[in-house]
């Protein structure tokens, strides 16, 4: 697993506990309290600490998966199955069979707002703290991934490494997603967005979207050979 040592030497602004985790929590409930669409897929958002330092943990997905996804950087996730009972259900259980993580419901903060995916599914991210990443053991499905990184939250909130990409419809513009940069692998696509609302509920005062989500599919730019 590669460990990010990336924006060393920034100051630590963000923490994971206390106050932050308090804010967060009611944030994410409120936020939940709406309702919705039922989701038809969702995702964990892990946090984790790296030597102390607040990260966030990503997967690269093995090439050799069918579908769209292969070769993307993503967060342990899946479509919904009947025995999940919702989101957190469906999040921890794949965690669990693409990493071999075994979370408690505790550790879930609370859920983002769905987003749809490049086919107009519902996908829900489901924020959860794994606490130091030194006390954990990770046991990776090969199936599913390839590799397993994270980033510091100071490598994300730095400017240099934020990056946007503008979408055109009928020959207008029509919306703009981020990218992040710099890191092992580049973050985009429907991760990028989940990492630009979680930037955005840890660090209000660091970090202001600039971006606009389409209500509808993500549209995915053509991989280059």
């Amino acid at each position: 697993m590669r460990v990010g040592s990336w924006a060393r030497g920034a100051p630590h602004r963000v923490t994971l506990c206390g106050a932050t985790e308090r804010r967060c929590r009611r944030l994410l409930a409120e936020g939940a309290a709406g309702g919705g669409a039922e989701a038809g897929a969702a995702v964990l958002v892990p946090l984790c600490s790296v030597r102390g330092r607040p990260a966030l943990l990503y997967t690269l997905r093995c090439s050799r998966l069918r579908g769209p996804y292969g070769g993307d950087v993503s967060f342990p996730g899946g479509k919904r199955e009947a025995a999940d009972g919702g989101a957190e259900g469906t999040a921890l259980r794949e965690a669990r069979e693409e990493l071999g993580l075994k979370l408690r419901e505790e550790s879930v903060w609370g859920r983002l707002r769905g987003l749809p995916e490049r086919h107009g599914m519902l996908v829900v991210p489901v924020v959860a703290n794994l606490g130091p990443l030194e006390d954990l053991t990770l046991s990776p499905n090969p199936d599913e991934v390839a590799e397993v990184f994270t980033l510091p939250l100071e490598h994300l909130l730095r400017e240099e490494n934020q990056g946007y990409t503008h979408f055109r419809t009928a020959g207008r513009y029509g919306y703009t997603l981020p990218v992040f940069l710099n890191g092992p692998h580049r973050i985009w696509g429907l991760t990028a967005i989940i990492t630009e609302l979680t930037l955005e509920l840890l660090a209000p005062d660091l970090y202001c979207r600039k971006t606009h989500v389409p209500g509808r599919g993500i549209t995915a730019p053509q991989k280059r050979a």
